[in-house]
C-alpha cells in the first residue's frame, strides 16, 4: 500500500532544529507511514537547503511568511494525509500509532498533538496547560501543535492562508466541527519564552489573538508583532 503521508515543515534557517527533528521521522518510514517530506522554505540561506536534499526531502520554496510558506507546502503534497510541523517540534515516542489510529478510525477529520514545552519549570506547565485547555474548549490549538488532516479536506477548506501571522488561529477556524486532539503531546523549544519571559510572551500571543479575533488584519497585527517575538 502507498505511504499515505506527507508531511510538511516550514524552515527558514532551521538547520539545528531540523537536525533533531528528522532522525524522529524515521518511525514513520519503518511502519511505512511517511511517503514524502517536504520542506516550505522561505528563503534559507544557512544549510537548510542542503539538510534537505540529504534527506530526500522536496524543498518548495516560497515568500517568507509561515502562512505563505505553509500554503506552498500544502499546494505542493500529493499525500493522502498531510501532517504540517514546525521544525522546532518534538514528535512523542510511538507517534505513528496515535496517527494511524486517528486515520483508520477518523478518516474526515484534522488532528493536533497536546502541548508540552522542553523545559521542567512551573510557567512552562502552566502555558502548556493554556494551551491544551484552549485547544480542548476552542478547538484551538496553534502550529506548534502540529495538524494532521486528510487532504480532501485541507482541500475543500482551501487549505492555509497565505497571510502573515496567525494563519494557524485562520485555518482551526475553518476546521471547526472536524478538529481532534490526539491523545498525546508534541514537544516544543522554549527559547523564545525564555528568552522573552514567559508572562510577556504569553501576554503578547493573547492580546494578539484577541485583537485578530476582532477583526484587526493579519497584515496589522505582523507589523505590530516585530519577527522576534512571532510565536514559535
Amino acid at each position: 500500500m502507498h505511504a499515505p503521508l506527507s508531511i510538511i515543515i516550514p524552515t527558514l534557517n532551521a538547520e539545528k532544529p531540523l537536525l533533531r527533528l528528522l532522525p524522529q521521522l524515521m518511525e514513520g518510514l519503518t511502519e511505512g507511514l511517511i511517503g514524502e517530506l517536504i520542506l516550505a522554505d522561505g528563503g534559507s540561506d544557512d544549510a537548510t537547503p542542503a539538510i534537505a536534499e540529504d534527506a530526500g526531502a522536496r524543498l518548495v520554496t516560497s515568500t517568507k511568511g509561515r502562512g505563505t510558506q505553509l500554503a506552498a507546502g500544502g499546494d505542493a503534497a500529493k499525500g493522502t494525509w498531510l501532517l504540517f510541523l514546525h521544525a522546532d517540534s518534538r514528535l512523542p515516542d510511538g507517534w505513528t500509532t496515535y496517527l494511524a489510529d486517528h486515520m483508520s478510525q477518523h478518516p474526515t477529520d484534522a488532528a493536533a498533538f497536546q502541548l508540552a514545552f522542553d523545559d521542567p519549570g512551573m510557567p512552562a506547565k502552566i502555558t502548556a496547560g493554556w494551551a491544551n485547555l484552549r485547544s480542548k474548549r476552542l478547538a484551538l490549538p496553534y502550529g506548534d501543535q502540529g495538524l494532521l488532516i486528510p487532504s480532501t479536506l485541507y482541500r475543500k477548506i482551501g487549505g492555509f492562508d497565505p497571510i502573515p501571522l496567525m494563519e494557524d488561529v485562520a485555518i482551526a477556524r475553518k476546521l471547526r466541527g472536524h478538529l481532534r486532539i490526539l491523545p498525546a503531546q508534541i514537544t516544543t523549544s522554549a527559547e523564545k519564552y525564555k528568552t522573552q519571559g514567559w508572562l510577556k510572551r504569553g501576554a503578547h500571543n493573547l492580546t494578539t489573538l484577541v485583537m485578530y479575533k476582532l477583526g484587526r488584519s493579519p497584515d496589522a497585527l505582523a507589523r505590530r508583532y516585530d519577527a522576534p517575538h512571532h510565536r514559535s
